[in-house]
């Protein structure tokens, strides 16, 4: 890894927990290998772009890191209503990231709803400059999964490639097909093709218990969570 450098953000409110404040620490860097990436997510950190973020608050241990043993997981009866409600309609393509109009204008249209549904924050529209510092250039393999219907784009996917895992990095869908609840499906398929890849955890991220944006991770069972003891352990009911 060739990092540039590393530094602790100044406090600031809590964007999962209002009523905390947050602390974040971020690095830099121009080079990582996949396996020197998956050895930093074991310890908590996380990567968008090229840059590795966690956090570090003092009064609050909330954020936690989650993966699921692809072996023992086992899809409940809303995750497989949500499978069988997308399978034979709804295809997917798995391509090197790219750029293009079309994902643009879904990407802005997710957030959109997004800031009306969940009072996310609202952001100026994503150029492509962006979209490709955010998704397109990557440090090592990472996967786009498009989801289609037709030849109508429904939902983008972003899909870290490691040594011992697959990483859900980011997932955008259409609005009009909320209902379909893509989200359910990408994760579900993220864990299938982890176990045809005999690949052994899907890491997901931060858990947030009191988040509406994040707590929906504890729904695939069993999950593992990384304790601030720095031990995995499962996540308990």
């Amino acid at each position: 890894m060739i990092s540039l450098f590393r530094y602790m953000a100044p406090p600031h409110g809590c964007s999962y927990l209002p009523e905390q404040i947050a602390c974040m620490e971020y690095e830099y860097f121009t080079a990582i290998s996949a396996a020197e990436y998956q050895e930093r997510m074991r310890t908590g950190w996380r990567r968008f772009g090229s840059m590795l973020f966690r956090p570090r608050c003092r009064s609050c241990q909330e954020c936690l890191p989650l993966r699921i043993p692809v072996e023992r997981f086992v899809a409940n009866r809303s995750q497989r209503r949500a499978a069988e409600r997308n399978r034979g309609e709804v295809e997917r393509t798995i391509d090197a990231p790219g750029v293009s109009r079309t994902k643009l204008k879904l990407y802005d249209r997710y957030h959109v709803f997004q800031a009306d549904f969940k009072d996310w924050p609202r952001h100026p529209p994503k150029d492509s400059a962006g979209y490709r510092e955010s998704f397109v250039d990557n440090p090592f393999p990472t996967e786009e999964w498009c989801w289609w219907i037709g030849d109508r784009l429904i939902g983008v996917g972003y899909v870290d490639c490691l040594p011992d895992s697959l990483s859900a990095i980011y997932f955008y869908y259409d609005p009009e097909e909320r209902d379909r609840s893509l989200g359910t499906y990408n994760v579900l398929s993220i864990i299938d093709e982890a176990a045809r890849r005999n690949i052994p955890h899907v890491y997901m991220g931060y858990y947030v218990a009191g988040c509406r944006s994040l707590a929906y991770k504890a729904n695939f069972r069993p999950c593992e969570v990384l304790l601030p003891t720095g031990k995995w352990a499962e996540l308990s009911e």
